[in-house]
């Protein structure tokens, strides 16, 4: 028994020696532990006409743009030094939506996190001009979904607060098929829970809220539109979310701006989660739903399981 023993140990401590040796060799499941899931990092999406685009993202909105000049392919617009909507040069695509980031507090063991639990994910993090250290997965539906940690060297803002119509980007959404398998990826994997949910009608669920971990942002399941969606249902669906404190203060500094609601932007309505919200249309049709941070009325269908969001410095 002594000498099979020994042998078995050594069997162990060879194996352990070849994964350590290997190439692309992820740690076993139960030795790599999940990061903290902060919140929403940034939205990257495609826009047709760049010069457009800039003038909502940096006109209207505020956002601070880098680089600054005139804007290319991966330009950035900041709500706040962290949180940021992408902008990739379009071909007229029908899906606008490229991806969608969250933050975490460490992407190289957030990725051995994933792999180990059977994920595809890349040999290694990437590292951007910020520092910043991210790397891409797929969800269960084929989304691109990147995790990235904040490095050392973060954008520098330059505008004042008071020119932003918002710091703070609550959540993004996107349509959603089966809600069984994302909430294996998001939910069990992952640790999302269930923020809200509701519908348009009773029996309804067209919206699953699912919020982060370790914040208050959160990641919507748009259950509701068909597979043959068109341009305009799938920018409405794949959206984004600006937090402010008051709609009717949001829409007298738009007016100032000189902006004029389009057919497509409705008057601010209240809804049945209980909060205002304002929706505007960038130029190639993706929506910006701006949304009050604290609902004013007790929503419908479901009760909020966690804390509501608050603005944030801008930087």
């Amino acid at each position: 028994m002594g000498d099979a023993r020994i042998v078995s140990a050594m069997n162990r401590r060879s194996v352990l020696l070849l994964c350590l040796f290997a190439i692309g060799c992820v740690p076993p499941a139960q030795a790599v532990s999940r990061p903290a899931i902060t919140g929403l990092s940034h939205v990257t999406l495609y826009a047709d006409d760049l010069a457009k685009s800039q003038h909502f993202y940096a006109g209207l909105l505020g956002w601070e743009q880098v680089p600054t000049g005139d804007a290319q392919s991966g330009v950035r617009f900041y709500a706040n030094h962290a949180q940021y909507i992408e902008l990739l040069q379009g071909k007229g695509q029908t899906d606008r939506m490229n991806s969608i980031g969250f933050s975490t507090t460490n992407a190289e063991q957030l990725r051995s996190f994933l792999g180990a639990h059977g994920v595809a994910v890349p040999a290694k993090v990437s590292v951007d001009r910020n520092g910043d250290t991210f790397f891409d997965v797929q969800d269960p539906e084929g989304n691109v979904v990147e995790f990235r940690q904040t490095g050392p060297n973060p954008p520098k803002g330059g505008k004042a607060v008071q020119e932003r119509l918002s710091t703070h980007i609550i959540h993004a959404g996107f349509v959603a098929h089966d809600r069984a398998k994302l909430d294996s990826f998001y939910k069990d994997l992952l640790g999302f829970h269930l923020y809200w949910e509701g519908g348009s009608g009773p029996g309804r669920t067209d919206w699953v809220m699912m919020q982060v971990p370790n914040g208050t942002d959160w990641l919507e399941y748009m259950l509701y539109l068909p597979s043959d969606a068109s341009r305009a249902e799938l920018g409405s669906a794949n959206h984004f979310a600006p937090g402010v404190e008051s709609v009717t203060a949001l829409e007298k500094r738009l007016r100032a701006r000189g902006w004029a609601p389009t057919p497509q932007e409705k008057p601010p309505l209240l809804g049945v989660d209980g909060k205002w919200q304002l929706d505007l249309f960038d130029p190639d049709g993706t929506r910006a739903e701006f949304m009050e941070f604290v609902p004013v009325k007790e929503a419908c269908c479901s009760r909020y399981t966690g804390r509501q969001p608050e603005p944030y410095p801008a930087w």
